[in-house]
């Protein structure tokens, strides 16, 4: 079975689908891109000319009805104000689901995928791509080998100058409307920072206080500022996302018991603590060693083509493996439920509010 092709269809041609995922598609022989389906007449012309032998289609429905008996899987690029929806009717007909981030924009919607998802015995796997990139597997690859010890503070900086803009055929601004995003900044960029928070602090949050703001409120009804304190069971994490930065850019730390990882795009520098025979005073009888090195990792490109492939991978093994509940989706739905709480949090003056810190059980 794992020599065969995975028949896909993708709903939704808009940015992410057409400049990221389908170029990653065309690169791999095991999966082939039947059907689209998008409700924009300029976008299905597009997606015709880039996969001639495709069937095209206005709306995903149209596409479920003729094509879910010739399909393994469908993978929805759409607004997230549809996830859930297109995500229920393909796992319905059997499919399994790829689906953007957010999985969705609420948390009871998020919760009854899952148990759909598990009911149908589907995978339902999101796109949690930041993951994929290489400095941040990198940093995965330190964590696991101890050099800096139990991870106890992280601190995750998103800067962008502008929101993202989607395809000038259909509402270039749809992120900073709050009926199609279900959110600002947060809902756009929150799940990206909270898995990887989730990933190095090796557990989930038991607390949130958040606040935001939004610059441009006499344009937008979405936030455009977002800074979070998330409480952990051994640690804190520190989140700031702006889409009002004077530059595009990542910043990240992880601060571990012997060491500590900084992260400025590319570049990686890692410190690890060494004993000296010094006084034990000031910063104590400790020298640190530090390695500097750069791993390319196209953080400049909005596409990020260049990471598609080995999440797919991920899919198309929990596929095989039937796994139904993978980790990936368990993190998806702690995503949705701290960035729910951070809006709740935010309305209430900051106010710390708690969240369940166990897995949820589906």
């Amino acid at each position: 079975m794992h020599d065969t092709p995975l028949r896909g269809a993708v709903v939704g041609f808009g940015f992410i689908s057409s400049q990221g995922h389908l170029p990653a598609y065309l690169r791999r022989s095991d999966v082939k891109i039947t059907a689209v389906a998008d409700i924009c007449d300029e976008r299905r012309s597009l997606a015709m000319g880039t996969l001639p032998e495709a069937k095209i289609y206005t709306d995903f429905g149209a596409l479920l009805e003729c094509e879910s008996q010739n399909l393994d899987f469908i993978d929805i690029a759409t607004p997230p104000c549809d996830h859930a929806r297109i995500a229920h009717a393909a796992l319905e007909r059997g499919l399994h689901v790829l689906c953007e981030k957010p999985l969705t924009t609420e948390v009871a919607e998020a919760k009854s995928l899952m148990s759909h998802a598990q009911s149908v015995k589907r995978v339902l796997y999101p796109v949690h791509n930041y993951k994929h990139a290489p400095v941040v597997r990198s940093i995965r690859q330190i964590i696991e080998s101890g050099q800096i010890g139990k991870v106890h503070s992280v601190t995750l900086n998103t800067f962008r100058n502008t929101h993202a803009k989607g395809v000038p055929e259909w509402r270039p601004h749809w992120r900073r409307e709050r009926s199609y995003s279900g959110g600002g900044i947060a809902m756009d960029h929150g799940s990206h920072t909270l898995y990887l928070a989730f990933d190095w602090l090796g557990a989930y949050p038991t607390a949130v206080t958040a606040k935001m703001n939004n610059l441009h409120a006499d344009k937008y009804d979405t936030e455009d500022n977002f800074s979070a304190v998330l409480t952990f069971p051994g640690g804190l994490a520190h989140v700031h996302l702006t889409w009002t930065a004077g530059v595009r850019k990542i910043i990240y730390t992880i601060q571990g018991e012997k060491g500590a990882i900084t992260v400025d795009d590319d570049e990686i520098k890692i410190a690890v603590m060494r004993k000296t025979a010094g006084p034990d005073v000031a910063q104590g009888a400790v020298a640190w060693e530090v390695e500097r090195k750069s791993i390319p990792s196209h953080w400049m490109d909005a596409s990020h083509v260049q990471w598609f492939g080995s999440l797919f991978d991920e899919f198309k093994d929990a596929i095989f493996r039937q796994d139904w509940s993978n980790k990936a989706l368990q993190d998806a739905y702690q995503c949705i439920q701290v960035i729910a709480t951070s809006y709740s949090s935010s309305a209430a003056m900051s106010q710390e509010l708690p969240l369940p810190s166990a897995q949820v059980a589906i």
